[in-house]
């Protein structure tokens, strides 16, 4: 498959995007959000891939925001069309696949980018990292899913500050918020990063994508979190690596999950 606006590269279990557009600070177009879609589609379709790591090309930036020249003239249908398809092609679409995602933030995350950042399952931040929302500052307000993801991960009453001030925070002022697991000089962001997907990919994937669904199910308001656990625990008992990794341990041998 041929990307204009990204590039994919697979190691060892683990599956690299990286929007490549760094003389638009990675900026997120619609092109862009469209083979996003389809890159984490074929990653999540390959057995082989247990950690996807997403990042963007260059020092400066993961994605500085989305391309504003494309919806500067827009209608309120037409804006909350924009808002609706692109929620649905690749931000709830991230959050919700069963392989890990994680976002590995080089540089400015702003707006769309951010969003991004956190549709993924954590985040990793490199030292020159900043971040924010700056939509109301051009009269608009987030509009993929940033309004519920930051206040998910810092709580509300950061979240509104970050949000009516338009302000950026630095790396560590973000992880001591909460919205990025880890910082990093930027020059070993992504070895750390697959550091961490490494160690996942050790473990049961069909463990993991049960995980993935039992805890997002607790940031749905309609949605008994606790009950999708129990059913998703259950449904573990049933897979080929739940066998494999009890026998593994009562044989005191690593096990070889298959993700069956």
């Amino acid at each position: 498959m041929n990307f204009e606006n990204i590039l994919i590269a697979t190691e060892n279990g683990i599956g690299q995007i990286t929007i490549n557009r760094p003389s638009k600070l990675n900026a997120l177009n619609v092109a862009t959000i469209k083979e996003l879609h389809d890159a984490f589609e074929t990653l999540e379709n390959d057995p082989e891939i247990r950690v996807i790591i997403i990042t963007g090309e260059g020092e400066k930036a993961f994605v500085a925001g989305a391309d504003i020249s494309e919806f500067a003239n827009f209608s309120i249908e037409e804006g909350a069309q924009l808002a609706a398809q692109g929620q649905e092609l690749l931000f709830d679409f991230v959050e919700k696949l069963k392989t890990p995602v994680i976002a590995a933030v080089n540089g400015f995350a702003l707006g769309g980018g951010l969003e991004l950042a956190m549709s993924c399952h954590f985040r990793i931040a490199s030292d020159n990292a900043k971040m924010g929302l700056p939509e109301v500052s051009l009269g608009v307000i987030p509009g993929y899913g940033g309004t519920q993801r930051l206040p998910q991960l810092v709580g509300k009453g950061r979240a509104m500050e970050l949000i009516m001030t338009a302000g950026m925070i630095d790396a560590e002022t973000a992880k001591s918020y909460g919205l990025v697991n880890h910082v990093v000089p930027q020059n070993e962001l992504v070895e750390f990063t697959k550091g961490i997907a490494t160690k996942i990919s050790r473990n049961s994937p069909a463990a993991i994508s049960k995980a993935i669904k039992a805890v997002n199910a607790n940031f749905k308001h309609d949605v008994d979190g606790f009950d999708v656990e129990i059913r998703n625990f259950g449904k573990c008992f049933g897979t080929e690596d739940f066998k494999e990794g009890t026998t593994a341990f009562l044989e005191k041998r690593k096990p070889t999950f298959t993700g069956k």
